[in-house]
């Protein structure tokens, strides 16, 4: 799709949504729960990304990037009434008559909003509920083999009910021998295709034959299916690329900077003792482990490029209270307490710091996809939304993140085909600095916004106490 018809279709799109005036809770949708199917407010935002994406992956509707498949996804899940589907029990008229309802947009945002919003879609407190089963099992087999038949029709909505009852993304049919992802790639099925890889589908997975859902789609002749699959694949590194340097991967490295070596012009450069024994601990974690390090790192691009639109896009003429930020990545229960407290630790590093961890991670990985001691390719590894494992309590991971902070480790031929020159890397440097800048303007803005409100409440009962005075004078 060529870019000029991106653009008026993105445009035609945010109009649409204005005029289907769908929000869930108020009526001026900004961002969009993608894995929801909802649109929602400012006020509601902010709330969502407080849950942490494993909860509401959200995305801005006008300033974030969005490929035109996965808009429009999102786009046919509201019409068509996703936001039924976690507010099923409050359609009963019974529920109405015994006071229970959903908030009105004029009500506040915390506690009231707040408290929907998790009851929602952190409790799933509305979906509707099963019957009870001895074994939760057979439900989700059941449940999983419904959304295998459903994934090569057009509803979306349906495989969104199931997925929401506990469907797996990744069942693989024992009979069939095949994933859903499988089902939907023959039947060119791309909205079913982004659905299922949003909550967790492995464009690489293999088939009883060996085959994967992109051979599926070739063979079907769908070929820009096959393309955005392979995208899909590799969204973890070209996302980490893309917020380095602003560019994919293809042409991204080539503007890495080459560490490891001194000059006079470029001291910056050196590496140090602790850098080389970072890096070292980078490449001695096992596959599982470097994956989850690079899942962090991914949540935490999306938790800053979320802020920093965020900040953009607010109205500075009023305060932006402090609950409306998301300061680091909300805990994941299904994770432990020490990938928890790493997660969190990955806010602390600034924007060189953070930079330089990025680097690492890309360096290493595609140091592990040509197999350079390791067996398992990193196309496995670091797939995005893929069903991980719990973290093991291993006190190097936690040690391996506060230890990043200080690493410039990179050697510039496990990532680039030549040498980098100075000029590309100030240029990499130089948007960095200006992204961190423009945030701290922002808050700058901020800050002074609060003290000038703090004043006017100080003086405010002051000008009234004068003016009652004149008035009992006269």
């Amino acid at each position: 799709m060529s870019l000029c018809l991106l653009v008026l279709y993105h445009i035609n799109f945010v109009i649409e949504i204005r005029e289907m005036n769908i929000c869930v809770l108020c009526t001026d949708p900004g961002w969009s729960s993608i894995n929801r199917g909802v649109f929602i407010c400012d006020e509601c935002c902010s709330v969502h990304r407080s849950l942490g994406r494993h909860i509401s992956i959200v995305k801005h509707l006008r300033h974030s990037g969005w490929p035109p498949a996965l808009l429009q996804m999102v786009q046919t899940l509201a019409s068509n009434g996703a936001n039924s589907i976690w507010e099923h029990s409050l359609l009963d008229p019974a529920q109405v008559q015994s006071g229970r309802r959903k908030p009105n947009p004029q009500d506040k945002v915390h506690p009231t909003k707040s408290e929907f919003i998790r009851a929602k879609y952190q409790m799933l407190a509305f979906v509707h509920k099963l019957p009870c089963r001895d074994d939760d099992g057979v439900t989700t087999k059941d449940l999983s083999k419904q959304l295998h038949s459903s994934v090569r029709t057009g509803s979306l909505e349906t495989c969104l009910r199931l997925l929401s009852l506990g469907a797996q993304a990744n069942f693989f049919h024992p009979e069939k021998g095949t994933t859903p992802l499988h089902v939907a790639a023959k039947a060119g099925q791309v909205l079913q295709a982004e659905l299922l890889v949003v909550y967790g589908a492995d464009p690489g997975a293999p088939d009883i034959n060996g085959r994967t859902p992109m051979d599926y789609a070739r063979q079907a002749g769908q070929v820009e299916l096959a393309e955005r699959l392979v995208e899909c694949q590799y969204e973890l590194t070209d996302r980490l690329a893309f917020y380095l340097c602003g560019r994919r991967p293809g042409k991204c490295s080539h503007a890495l900077p080459q560490v490891g070596t001194s000059s006079p012009s470029s001291p910056h450069l050196d590496l140090s003792e602790l850098a080389k024994a970072a890096k070292k601990k980078l490449q001695a974690l096992s596959n599982r482990l470097f994956e989850e390090l690079a899942m962090d790192v991914y949540d935490e691009v999306d938790r800053r490029e979320n802020d920093a639109v965020w900040l953009t896009t607010q109205n500075h003429s009023t305060l932006v209270t402090e609950r409306s930020a998301v300061p680091f990545l909300p805990v994941n229960p299904e994770y432990s307490a020490t990938r928890n407290q790493g997660r969190q630790k990955l806010a602390r590093f600034n924007a060189r710091e953070f930079a330089t961890l990025i680097i690492d991670i890309l360096s290493d990985a595609k140091r592990r996809q040509q197999g350079k001691g390791l067996a398992s390719p990193v196309g496995d590894v670091l797939l995005p939304g893929h069903d991980y494992d719990s973290v093991a309590s291993d006190e190097d991971t936690d040690s391996e993140l506060t230890t990043q902070n200080n690493s410039g480790s990179m050697d510039s031929s496990d990532l680039s085909d030549g040498p980098i020159t100075l000029q590309e890397y100030l240029e990499v440097k130089k948007a960095l600095a200006s992204s961190e800048a423009k945030v701290q303007q922002l808050m700058k803005v901020n800050n002074n916004l609060s003290e000038e409100l703090r004043r006017l409440q100080k003086e405010a009962p002051l000008g009234r106490d004068d003016r009652l005075g004149f008035c009992a004078a006269q």
